[in-house]
């Protein structure tokens, strides 16, 4: 976006924020910062579509990757590896577009999933989303709309306007209802450079477009005043050549009142500071929350305008570097954007500066008041209240109540407000005044509290039809729900009470509301939702009295609410059962206990036994048949129930199998399929002992139930263990009908067996026949010896049972030794025909008569398998015995070989015309026949397999017998290739022999071609040439017939086979032969190397262009080839020769023949070989020739440039004057390369190339021309080029001329230098960088470059260029460079104007000679951020300022550690330089500061500071302290020790040194505070040892409670002191006296009470009852006297326990004191 514009630095944001702005200004995040490689923050590569996300496409290492930057969590960065050209995150949710190419698609992050995806017809040059589900694609010719939901395409909403063509887009936005959108665009105008905005306002609904010229747009909506809906504002801003412009026009009318005036068109002037000239407008946001516009500019000033207006509030600059995207803020109602550096800056409005500001700054009162009347701004109170008090006094209420109504923040909305109206006198034909403000508030928006309270008053009072109005305004959400309001709103309407309740969040009253409207199921939910707890047992019992069913579903609610039961389950069955309520209390408990947990098992148990014991059976039935529960009493339950005569729920419970086996036999009352399955219930042993217990009472009743449990649960008791109870109690009928089902789930072998020999037991033949058919289990030979023991009235069992298990031998001799030949007839006519064979061998093998067999064959007919029944009946030597079965099968019809081989073999054994029968019949297969037939005839083998094409088998039995004559003749008529190839190969010993019968016999026997063809290829296949040729030279030169000496494929044979066999022969065969393929056969002649023969062949028949192709390619004879062209003078011909001699090098020869030839077709192979044969003169002439036949532009550019290498500049002319199609510019930069100036200028003039031919003479050395050529071009390389040629000229001022069009573009100004600088032209690049000061479109890297050069070569212009021109100078860049050159001074300030103040205190630091001064070293240092400065600089003042140490430190007070200083200075040994420090820093109380303070006034010996500090300060090492102070020789430090010592409890060390001072006060008063009589003690004695007397009196008296009245009075007595210590002794005494006297008042008291309650205990054991008070005392108990209630005696009776008291069974006794 045109980032190349230079642009002034921005002003300090310190001076900025400094001010009392309308603006509040921050930095949300910085990029950089964050992790974000700079060269990233881009407009390609950066997107922000809303205020929620970044996305910035990013290459780490090689990899591309999308990061994603959440701006709630700045620090939650996620990348993600994805290649895609471009990225933008839904402005709502973790959705991405990503595009790469033309290919575009919609990931949803969250869900991992793509959601659409389309492939574009054309690139999308920008895109973004316009609204959440909706993504904007602008491609070059149109805008599309594609939504994010559904699987649409793209949808085209308009093409682009031309005037936005050669445009970079920047934006586009569109209405809040999409009816509206804007598309914007900006370029460099031509010439000038100014950036020129070019934007296409569309219309959805009229479908039209208007361009316009701007540079930034947006959308509004906006309410104008009298209007009840938005109207869309569009507004843009467009700086052109003469004026700037903000506008702001109505593209959609809201509704408004007829005759309401409607929104006027704005255009304001928008005012550039001159620093600024060459600015610009990029984009603008409009706030809907303060109605305002937001205008950025490319260098970083901010507009912010009223959109009601166009007034200006405020501009100015807020980032030094482009922001290049922006969107609404929605946290502040501003806005965000995105700078170069990485920054994301916020700007709003300051709600609590903004007003003043425009009031105090642009003196408009009335934008001030508009303003904070639409946004709710304060600041504008006072103007608000004086018009409200003016509109009141003139009676004109209804702008009074506009503006009370619309008031900042709601100021003028109070009680006081509607009191005034309500007593405002009415104007007679208007409203009441009050309803006027009323109607202002509602037409405004939501009424607050006490406006909703005092409106709703008067509206009920009115009737039905006002409640409809409050009705309606409580559904359009404009009144304040409040508890005052709904108790208002109850008497009237309470179910309008309860709404109003539920909004304002009263929950007992919405409860109330619930339980007086009967909605009771809504309570609970009520109250879960709102978090609401109430006593609802009380609740709950209240309900059961008016309403169970209300009561029994409220508690059912509490009881399973999601947080936990809000119920006692107990409480609410009891109160249940209390109003005799069982129905409710069962459905209570049966929906809170349906979580069957094991702590409800007592509830449970509870439910079933209390309709049990209420007769209410079925509802114990439903819950055991629902498995409600588990953890019942299941052995209290189930007696119930058995006495209830619920036998089953009985059996459901109990777990004893003695109770179970006495249940189990009331079959009766149990149901048969629920009693099978409970025994799935039982363990195995427990069932089957059931079993067998039902077994034993009542066998038949029973037998079904317990067939019914078999079959059901075979499986878990095993078919053996029911078997065995079965077979036990002899109940064959109970094991058939159990097996008869358990068959079909095992395959064990047993159980079948068993199953058929209990249906054989029980007689049902017809079910064991179906087994033994069916049944694939059972063990076939064990069935099989049952069956035949059994002897059955009906075989067919084992008929089954023998034909499935192929044990027919066995069973045929079974029947035919019984006798039983009818069932052997009944089994292979009946049951399986296929085994007939088997059944005829078994028969045969048993000696039985031919004719019984013949007839059983004959009975089957053709259901017996022939194959088979031949086989047994030939394997048996019985064949003969088959011929009437097999002539009647083929008297049938049938064709089934097994047949026909076999009476084929009978004829052969019989002599019966075999030949007739073997040629006649068609179905024998001759495989089988032929080789029966062998070893009888081998003739009539060889006839049985020719007629079956038996081709192996007829091959081995020629050759056995030598038949070569016979199989020659069958491979010619057989035309078998593959055939051939097994009798040609040289593996067969008779090839020779076959060979001569083919030749001799068998080919000169045939007429046919095709016979004769396909026995040639066969010789060919394998090989034979030798042959071959002898072959066709007898049939094609020497034959009989015609037909075979003029067929072509015979020739073209013999020819093919003589080139490959013998190639003497060749020529003779081609000039005998006329009819064969000539090309071919000479193509093939070529291959084989004889190209003369395939000359004479090409000449022969004519092939003039292949001929000459023979002589030029293969012969390589040019002279022959030659002599041929010009003998044939063919245009071809001579174009062969062309190509050959071009190939060869002879160009210019080739040229000669191209144009004799007439053929330009090869003129790009002539034009490339031309430059090496240097034949351009030639090469003229031939592509004259070519541009006759062909426009090529190919042709047209070489024959310019021959034109330009033969230096014909006349010819060169004419041609470029006349119509052509070269590319001069190509042929230009050819010659220009190549050093054909002269012809590079003629060239580049002709077409106008500036650049080009500026460059041309620049080698010519025509410099001013060059120059002029440049201005023409006006490119920067061409400036750059011809500068660079002028300065190595010397021609300065040339050079001048073309660098001051070259400076002016950044990116370029830094080469240019050096250009200069590697000449040494340092004077000159200086001069010329002064004059560009002075350009319009100077930018910032003019004067920095310019202080680089100063600082390399005049630095004594450098400070005084930085001072002036700071502002405009790239610091960062001027740093380096003097710190490369050791420009202290420079640097510091530069620093210091750069906001790097800690690089400027380091360069003082560092170069303290040349850089430092004290007074901006103390001002910069206040500055810094990098705390490790501080220290350096301490260092640095001890060894450079020790004396202003102090003043540094003062500066940075409140940011340094004083900790470290401490520790610094201790270090260095210079602690006294910082006391004046200490002192500032005492008041914080630390520890270090404190030691090093203290220190310094012990070696000062101020005794007096150190008191006093010690109190004040207490952090700090007091022990050491303590020690320092002791060793001092001043006696106030020592005094100071022992106070240390005492206030630490080292009592001892304080006293003696007080002693040592003899401080004997001190020691005294050390001593008291102890509190240890061992130290009080040691003191006594030390002052009787100096016999201080007074001492020892004050000691007692103020260690009175330390000291032991034996020791004094001993001590006293022995050192004679008597008298000193006797005041102590008389107190003592005193003390005493006081004590026993005390003690003798509380023994009589206990004394006194024990007696009182020994009478009483004794006068209530003579009453023989008990106190109700005494705990369960029992008269008959032992009484003990003395003893207190609950304690002693008591304490035996279960009575609470009390705590042990004196004169009872705990004490002394009843003895008392």
């Amino acid at each position: 976006r045109c980032e190349s514009e230079g642009a002034p630095p921005p002003s300090p944001l310190a001076a900025i924020m400094a001010q009392q702005l309308p603006i509040r200004f921050q930095e949300v995040a910085n990029l950089v910062a964050l992790g974000i490689n700079q060269q990233y923050v881009t407009f390609n590569t950066l997107t922000m579509e809303s205020d929620k996300y970044i996305c910035v496409r990013e290459e780490v290492n090689g990899q591309v990757q999308v990061v994603i930057i959440d701006l709630s969590n700045p620090q939650d960065i996620q990348r993600r590896p994805i290649t895609a050209d471009s990225a933008i995150m839904n402005p709502v949710s973790k959705v991405i577009a990503l595009k790469a190419q033309n290919y575009l698609q919609i990931f949803n992050l969250e869900m991992k999933s793509k959601m659409k995806s389309v492939q574009m017809q054309e690139p999308v040059v920008f895109w973004k989303w316009v609204t959440p589900a909706t993504v904007a694609l602008v491609t070059g010719s149109a805008v599309y709309h594609w939504a994010m939901d559904g699987q649409s395409d793209p949808k085209k909403m308009f093409d682009r306007n031309p005037s936005l063509n050669d445009t970079q887009i920047i934006n586009y936005k569109t209405s809040a209802n999409e009816k509206w959108c804007v598309l914007i665009g900006i370029k460099s105008e031509p010439g000038t450079g100014r950036i020129v905005g070019a934007m296409q306002l569309f219309s959805v609904e009229k479908n039209v477009s208007q361009p316009i010229e701007g540079h930034a747009a947006a959308f509004a909506q906006f309410r104008t005043e009298g209007a009840s809906t938005d109207s869309t504002l569009f507004t843009f801003a467009s700086k052109g050549a003469a004026a700037s412009k903000l506008h702001v026009t109505e593209v959609a009318p809201g509704q408004r009142p007829a005759g309401a005036p409607g929104f006027q068109k704005k255009a304001v002037d928008l005012v550039f500071p001159p620093e600024a000239a060459n600015d610009f407008p990029v984009a603008m946001q409009v706030s809907a929350k303060h109605g305002v516009v937001y205008m950025v500019t490319k260098f970083g000033y901010c507009h912010v305008h009223d959109i009601e207006t166009g007034s200006l509030i405020y501009s100015n600059r807020i980032s030094g570097e482009t922001i290049f995207v922006t969107t609404d803020h929605s946290a502040t109602g501003g806005m965000l954007g995105v700078n170069r550096k990485g920054q994301v800056l916020s700007v709003a409005l300051d709600e609590n500066t903004v007003v003043p500001y425009i009031v105090n700054t642009h003196k408009n009162l009335q934008l001030a008041l508009r303003l904070a009347t639409r946004a709710g701004l304060p600041g504008a109170e006072n103007l608000v209240s004086h018009q409200f008090e003016q509109f009141m006094a003139q009676g004109n209420y209804k702008e009074a109540a506009k503006i009370a109504a619309n008031s900042p923040a709601g100021a003028l909305r109070t009680q006081t407000t509607i009191q005034r109206f309500q007593q405002a006198p009415a104007v007679q034909g208007q409203p009441s005044p009050i309803l006027t403000y009323f109607g202002c508030l509602l037409e405004k928006g939501k009424l607050n509290r006490l406006e909703s309270v005092e409106l709703a008053k008067p509206v009920l009072q009115q009737g039905k039809k006002e409640e409809d109005l409050l009705h309606k305004w409580l559904g359009e959400d404009k009144l304040d729900c409040s508890e005052e309001l709904g108790d208002v709103v109850k008497p009237l309407d309470p179910n309008m009470a309860l709404a109003i309740y539920l909004k304002a969040n009263v929950p007992m009253k919405v409860i109330q509301c619930f339980m007086e409207t009967g909605q009771f199921d809504k309570i609970p939910q009520y109250a879960a939702k709102v978090n609401f707890s109430a006593d609802w047992g009380t609740v709950i019992e209240n309900m059961v009295r008016v309403n169970p069913q209300g009561a029994c579903e409220l508690a059912q609610k509490l009881a399973t609410n999601p947080n936990g039961p809000q119920v006692d389950f107990n409480q609410v069955t009891d109160i249940f059962m209390k109003y005799n309520c069982l129905q409710q209390a069962t459905a209570f408990l049966l929906e809170a206990l349906k979580g069957n947990k094991p702590e409800e098992g007592p509830l449970q148990t509870r439910l079933l036994e209390m309709n049990l014991m209420a007769g209410q059976p079925g509802v114990v039935g439903a819950i055991f048949d629902n498995d409600l529960f588990s953890h019942y009493d299941k052995a209290r339950i189930a007696g119930l129930c058995e006495k209830a005569g619920l036998v089953q729920r009985a059996l459901e419970c109990y777990d004893e199998i003695a109770d179970i086996k006495r249940c189990i036999t009331r079959t009766d009352l149990l149901n048969p399929e629920w009693l099978v399955k409970y025994f799935g219930t039982l363990s195995v042993e427990h069932a089957l002992e059931c079993l067998h217990h039902l077994m034993r009472t009542n066998m038949r009743q029973n037998l079904q139930v317990i067939v019914q449990v078999a079959r059901e649960y075979s499986e878990q008791l095993t078919n053996e263990k029911l078997i065995e109870l079965f077979e036990n109690y002899k109940s064959y009928e109970g094991l058939f009908y159990y097996l008869g089902a358990a068959a079909m789930k095992t395959e064990d072998p047993a159980v079948h067996f068993k199953y058929i020999e209990a249906a054989t037991k029980v007689g049902n033949y017809q079910e064991v026949e179906r087994v033994t058919r069916e049944n694939t289990h059972y063990d076939p030979v064990q069935v099989k010896d049952f069956l035949k023991e059994a002897r059955l009235p009906d075989q067919r069992p084992l008929i089954n049972v023998c034909d499935r298990y192929d044990m027919v031998d066995e069973l045929t001799q079974y029947l035919y030794a019984n006798n039983m030949t009818k069932y052997i007839e009944l089994y292979v006519t009946k049951v399986n025909p296929m085994k007939t064979p088997e059944v005829a061998g078994a028969l045969l093998d048993a000696d039985c008569g031919e004719d019984f067999v013949r007839t059983l064959i004959l009975s089957v007919r053709g259901m017996c398998p022939a194959e088979a029944l031949v086989e047994a009946c030939e394997h048996r030597n019985r064949l003969k015995l088959l011929q009437p079965w097999l002539e009647a099968r083929v008297n049938e019809g049938v064709q089934e070989p097994a047949v026909h081989n076999a009476l084929m073999k009978i004829y052969v054994d019989m002599n019966n015309k075999p030949e007739e029968h073997l040629q006649t019949n068609m179905y024998y297969d001759s495989k089988v026949v032929g080789e029966y037939c062998e070893k009888r005839d081998p003739h009539l083998a060889f006839t049985v397999y020719k007629r079956g094409l038996c081709d192996q088998e007829l091959i081995e039995l020629t050759n056995k017998h030598g038949l070569f004559k016979q199989q020659a003749r069958y491979l010619v008529e057989r035309q078998d290739l593959e055939l051939w190839e097994t009798v040609l190969t040289n593996d067969n010993p008779h090839k020779r022999d076959l060979v001569d019968q083919v030749v001799q016999t068998a080919l000169p026997e045939t007429k046919s071609a095709e016979v004769v063809s396909i026995t040639v290829k066969a010789f060919i296949t394998a090989d034979l040439p030798n042959e071959l040729i002898e072959l066709l030279d007898k049939i094609v030169l020497h034959g009989t017939t015609d037909e075979f000496r003029n067929n072509k494929n015979l020739q073209n044979l013999l020819l093919l086979t003589a080139i490959k066999a013998d190639k003497g022969r060749v020529m003779d065969y081609i000039n005998r032969l006329a009819n064969y393929d000539a090309p071919d056969i000479a193509n093939i002649a070529v291959g084989s190397e004889l190209y003369e023969e395939a000359l004479v062949i090409y000449k022969k028949h004519g092939y003039h262009r292949e001929a000459a192709k023979v002589l030029i390619e293969y012969l390589s004879s040019s002279d022959r080839a030659l002599e041929y062209a010009d003998k044939v003078n063919e245009p071809e011909v001579w174009s062969m020769l062309a190509k050959s001699q071009l190939a060869n090098g002879f160009v210019k020869e080739s040229i000669a023949s191209y144009i004799r030839a007439d053929d330009g077709a090869d003129y790009s192979a002539v034009i490339d070989a031309t430059e090496p044969a240097d034949a351009w003169k030639e090469l003229c002439d031939y592509l004259q020739m070519c541009r006759k036949k062909t426009k090529e532009s190919h042709i047209d550019s070489t024959l310019l440039y021959a034109y330009a290498r033969c230096e014909n500049y006349v010819a060169m002319e004419e041609f470029i004057s006349s119509p052509n199609v070269a590319q001069i510019q190509g042929i230009g930069d050819r010659c220009y390369n190549e050093g054909i100036y002269e012809a590079a200028k003629v060239l580049f003039t002709s077409i106008s190339n500036w650049s080009r031919l500026a460059s041309s003479l620049i080698h010519l050395q025509e410099y001013q021309a060059a120059v002029d050529a440049a201005r023409k071009a006006n490119s920067a390389k061409t400036w750059k080029e011809v500068n660079a040629a002028c300065v190595e000229a010397a021609e300065f001022r040339l050079a001048q001329i073309c660098a001051l069009h070259i400076i002016i573009n950044p990116d370029e100004l830094e080469g240019l230098i050096q250009t200069y600088e590697a000449l040494g032209h340092f004077d000159e690049v200086i001069s010329l960088m002064e004059s560009g000061l002075n350009l319009e479109r100077a930018h910032m890297g003019i004067f920095t470059e310019l202080g680089i050069l100063y600082a390399k070569y005049r630095p004594d212009k450098l400070m005084e260029h930085i001072k002036l021109f700071w502002s405009k100078l790239n610091i960062r860049k001027l740093l380096k460079s003097c710190e490369d050159n050791h420009h202290w001074p420079e640097l510091v300030f530069l620093y210091t104007h750069y906001d790097e103040y800690d690089n400027a205190c380091l360069t003082m630091i560092k170069h303290p000679a040349d850089a430092w001064e004290n007074t901006r070293f103390k001002e910069t240092i206040a500055k810094v951020t990098n705390s490790e400065i501080f220290y350096k600089a301490i260092d640095f003042y001890l060894e450079f300022a020790p004396l202003q140490l102090v003043e540094v430190l003062t500066v940075v007070l409140a940011n340094i550690d004083h900790v470290r200083v401490v520790h610094q200075l201790r270090k260095a040994g210079h602690l006294y330089l910082i006391k004046e420090y200490l002192l500032k820093v005492q008041g914080e109380n630390i520890k270090e500061v404190n030691d090093a303070l203290y220190e310094l006034y012990v070696q000062d010996e101020d005794h007096e500071a150190l008191a006093k500090s010690i109190d004040t300060f207490n952090q700090f090492d007091q022990i050491e302290m303590a020690k320092r102070c002791e060793a001092h020789e001043l006696l106030q430090f020592r005094r100071i020790a022992a106070k240390l010592y005492m206030s630490n409890e080292r009592y001892a060390q304080s006293i003696e040194l007080s002693k040592g001072d003899q401080d004997w006060s001190t020691a005294i008063q050390t001593t008291a505070d102890s509190g240890k009589t061992e130290l009080a003690e040691q003191l006594l004695n030390f002052f009787v040892e100096q016999k201080n007397k007074a001492c020892f009196a004050a000691t007692l008296y103020t260690c009175y409670e330390l000291l032991r009245p034996d020791v004094v009075m001993e001590l006293a007595w022995r050192n004679g002191i008597t008298d000193y210590a006797m005041p102590y002794m008389v107190q003592t005494m005193r003390h005493m006296s006081l004590k026993l006297e005390g003690l003798e008042k509380q023994g009589q008291k206990f004394e006194e009470k024990a007696k009182e309650e020994q009478n009483a205990a004794e006068q209530m054991a003579t009453m023989g009852y008990a106190d109700p008070g005494m705990g369960g005392y029992n008269g008959n108990a032992l009484t003990v006297y003395g003893a207190m209630p609950g304690v002693g005696g008591g304490g035996m009776m279960g009575g609470p326990p009390q705590p042990p008291q004196y004169g009872g069974g705990m004490g002394y006794g009843g003895q008392g004191y």
